[in-house]
């Protein structure tokens, strides 16, 4: 399935519209997760300590065909793109749908997909494992802490911590001295660990004797795979977090408009207003920060890693402003457990920490445009 306008590859003009078949799917994802996300579902999952639903997922991955929309048709995937993925997690992101979708569809197949074409025993199980993975019958997740980041030397230890969505991994990715290794998660040790975002649950991961698992390449490949993994995920975090910034603005909006003190809707006074417009500048500029770093990844653009850490010191800080203000002006109603206002400011502040902060991606940007910080 190719769904975007055909465009050079390395372009350096970036197409920030939405196709019709965005458009479509869009339409087809807001659809399913209306219909089977319920936020207090959610809120009643966490509660009772799983906040996944199996069923949804399978909707989503397999009966949608999301999960494998990076990967190409020969490969057992739909062939489309990051665009198209993107607005799955915008989606999400607007959802909260607790989803391993950023973490075994983007990050882990990005990673599986820069192995694919190898020769030999490594070549074989790394598409048998990318098949399964784009089908939606195996959840495979990269076991590196949430927070890694582009470009920083991954963690070889016997344990990871704060491995995001490990608990419902079928296969964990490992990162090993000598290669990347897949493991299937009944012989890795998880704890779990208490995180801010309870809808994407962290966990330590451990491998009994470090030694157990498929060895799907060596030290070189699999350094570049995991790299080219963390920045696509990084890139299309961002899409996740416009979808948080789109929500909280919104619903902000139209809870102000119903909400009347002193005979006027609340949201009539300038000074919330004020507060409004300006957000809603920081969701435009957002959308456009995400869309082009999903567009350069989808192109292969020469600037895809200038356009990622744009995107990431721009998009997360603008999530975290939104969350921030729809617990505000939701006043007393927007503190409470009931309400999911909380939900949105811990996804926005966790999403802040992932894949990079804003201030790790800055210091990449001063690099990649030759502007050391003033010291």
């Amino acid at each position: 399935m190719s769904t975007s306008p055909a465009k050079e590859v390395g372009t350096t003009e970036p197409d920030l519209l939405y196709s019709e078949a965005e458009a479509d799917l869009r339409a087809a994802v807001r659809d399913l997760l209306g219909d089977r996300a319920d936020l207090q579902a959610t809120l009643a999952g966490m509660e009772a300590g799983d906040p996944y639903d199996p069923a949804l997922w399978q909707a989503l991955a397999a009966g949608m065909g999301a999960a494998g929309l990076l990967v190409p048709e020969k490969l057992g995937g739909q062939g489309a793109s990051h665009r198209e993925a993107a607005v799955v997690l915008e989606e999400l992101g607007r959802a909260m749908a607790p989803a391993p979708y950023l973490t075994s569809s983007v990050i882990a197949t990005e990673t599986l997909l820069a192995l694919a074409g190898q020769a030999g025993p490594e070549g074989a199980a790394t598409a048998e494992l990318l098949a399964e993975t784009a089908a939606g019958r195996t959840v495979t997740v990269l076991a590196l802490p949430l927070s890694a980041s582009p470009g920083a030397e991954p963690p070889t230890g016997p344990a990871v911590t704060a491995v995001a969505d490990a608990r419902l991994a079928d296969v964990l990715l490992v990162y090993r001295p000598d290669g990347l290794y897949a493991v299937r998660r009944a012989d890795a040790q998880l704890t779990p660990q208490l995180a801010l975002d309870l809808t994407r649950p962290l966990a330590t991961v451990a491998i009994a004797g470090g030694t157990s698992g498929t060895r799907l390449a060596g030290t070189g490949t699999a350094r570049a795979a995991v790299q080219r993994g963390l920045l696509t995920g990084a890139g299309l975090l961002a899409s996740e977090q416009l979808g948080i910034a789109e929500w909280c603005l919104e619903e902000t909006v139209r809870y102000t408009r119903e909400r009347h003190q002193f005979n006027r809707p609340v949201g009539s006074f300038q000074a919330l207003k004020h507060r409004m417009a300006r957000l809603w500048l920081e969701v435009v500029n957002a959308r456009a920060a995400a869309r082009n770093a999903a567009d350069a990844l989808a192109t292969g653009s020469d600037d895809v890693a200038l356009a990622v850490s744009v995107a990431q010191a721009f998009c997360s800080r603008a999530a975290v402003h939104a969350a921030e203000e729809c617990v505000q002006l939701h006043a007393g109603i927007g503190m409470t457990w009931e309400h999911p206002a909380h939900l949105y400011l811990k996804r926005a502040k966790s999403d802040e920490l992932a894949l990079g902060t804003p201030g790790r991606h800055k210091e990449l940007l001063a690099a990649l445009a030759d502007l050391p910080a003033p010291r």
